[in-house]
């Protein structure tokens, strides 16, 4: 609360917060739209690899060509908009304050992310990708540095360590915290020629809409679920599903019937764990009232605390319980992408607080073969043909050496990999790299209380 009175004050003082943007494409547009109309937020400066993309991003959200400046000095001085191909000259630009990647690249995120912690910028992190290969190493980075490393308002893990940090600040258990999807099991070997059946969209509107099939299939094959629910995890210490997330099929009024223990008639292994819940049923039939779009909080009454009360407010206030009344849930059945994403830069540069950060290397995500793979193939990241990722607890993937679905590109196998086996570090022939190194970096730092199945430093 009160970021808009901030905003609006900055604004009369003519102290407008100092934004720069690496990467222009649809995540990236969709802030610019708002950034525009939002007094006390100043976009200073778009960096991306096509100018002409990031020119042609301002025009698409309202943006008039005298809006552009000659030059970063230009742009200060004038209130206007630089662009540049150069990321490393924008984030070293005289006044600027927040720095946000939306390149949805791991390496690029993260050599981002340092050059901006480097040079005293905060960092609103959208590439998710990359902050679960190494956003621990990054946030701390980031505090020892006195910025701020957040994760983005208006993507899923932001939005639901919100509604955890609610929860918890109100005194109640957090049983469960996730998203929606439309998940079937077989959708695991998806690929991107199989991408639009699975998403029941027309290959021609697909194209006409100019949708990257390689991207969309992360989100088809699980991979994006794994990755997100990976970050909500190392930000709030909520634990990962020991053997992957179960995508069992669940409507909002189900929420606190399905996702609660074993041991009490639900899924979990446990309270105080992440999952996502599908919008199709096993036989592929919708599901009713589903989350497909949505982030959602299951959160109990504590029997041992006044729970008991509470439990009957829960009933007077009409809130949807499991059968023993301990159990609701919250949900929001939307979220807005980067509509949403200034909350975030508001908040880190104004409050100095993250909308989301991580506390510690709770959970990771595996490299798993799609199919049966050979000595000498290449593999092709996060939604292709070779590997999907798989969540693991970060004590699981360390002790076994799994090779993280953010490095599984471009790398080639030195042993022969089942279907359904995740890949090892020992599997593929990869080369020294900088986001290699800090991915290696985070583990050193992290590895041991990791494996010990405690928290890490944050």
């Amino acid at each position: 609360m009160n970021l808009a009175r901030k905003l609006a004050a900055r604004e009369r003082e003519g102290r407008p917060l100092r934004v720069g943007l690496i990467g222009a494409g649809k995540f990236g547009a969709m802030f610019l739209a708002q950034a525009r109309t939002t007094p006390g937020l100043h976009v200073l400066g778009i960096a991306d690899l096509s100018p002409a993309r990031a020119r042609a991003a301002l025009r698409q959200t309202g943006w008039a060509a005298d809006d552009l400046a000659t030059s970063f000095a230009d742009a200060v001085a004038s209130r206007k908009v630089a662009i540049t191909d150069d990321a490393e000259a924008l984030i070293a630009a005289d006044g600027l304050d927040v720095v946000i990647d939306a390149t949805g690249s791991p390496a690029a995120g993260i050599r981002h992310a340092c050059a901006a912690i480097a040079a005293g910028r905060h960092v609103v992190m959208v590439t998710v990708e990359a902050d679960v290969l190494a956003g621990p190493l990054l946030a701390r980075r980031a505090a020892d540095a006195g910025v701020v490393y957040s994760a983005a308002y208006g993507d899923q893990p932001a939005l639901v360590c919100e509604m955890v940090d609610w929860a918890q600040a109100c005194g109640f258990q957090v049983i469960a915290a996730g998203k929606g999807t439309r998940h079937l099991p077989a959708f695991h070997q998806s690929t991107p020629e199989t991408v639009w059946d699975n998403l029941a969209i027309a290959p021609d509107m697909a194209q006409a809409g100019g949708m990257n099939p390689q991207m969309f299939n992360s989100f088809v094959d699980g991979t994006k679920s794994a990755i997100e629910m990976a970050a909500i995890s190392n930000m709030t210490g909520l634990q990962a599903p020991r053997d992957g997330l179960l995508f069992p099929p669940c409507g909002v009024d189900d929420l606190p019937r399905i996702l609660r223990p074993r041991a009490e008639g639900g899924v979990l292994e446990t309270a105080g764990m992440v999952e996502v819940v599908s919008s199709l049923e096993t036989d592929g039939r919708p599901v009713f009232r589903d989350l497909r779009w949505g982030v959602y909080v299951v959160l109990g009454a504590d029997p041992a605390a006044g729970g008991d009360y509470a439990r009957r407010c829960f009933k007077e206030y009409g809130l949807v319980t499991d059968p023993s009344g301990r159990y609701t849930a919250l949900y929001r059945p939307y979220h807005l992408i980067g509509l949403e994403l200034g909350i975030s830069v508001a908040s880190a540069g104004l409050r100095h607080e993250p909308t989301g950060c991580p506390i510690g290397f709770h959970a990771d995500v595996a490299a798993v073969a799609k199919r049966d793979l050979d000595v000498g193939e290449t593999l092709d990241g996060e939604g292709g043909y070779t590997v999907y990722g798989r969540l693991m607890r970060a004590p699981d993937s360390l002790a076994a050496g799994v090779l993280p679905i953010g490095l599984a590109h471009g790398v080639r196998l030195t042993r022969r990999v089942a279907q359904g086996t995740a890949i090892g570090w020992a599997d593929v022939e990869i080369a020294d790299s900088p986001v290699v190194r800090i991915r290696r970096d985070m583990e050193a730092m992290f590895g041991l209380r990791a494996v010990a199945g405690t928290q890490a430093p944050g």
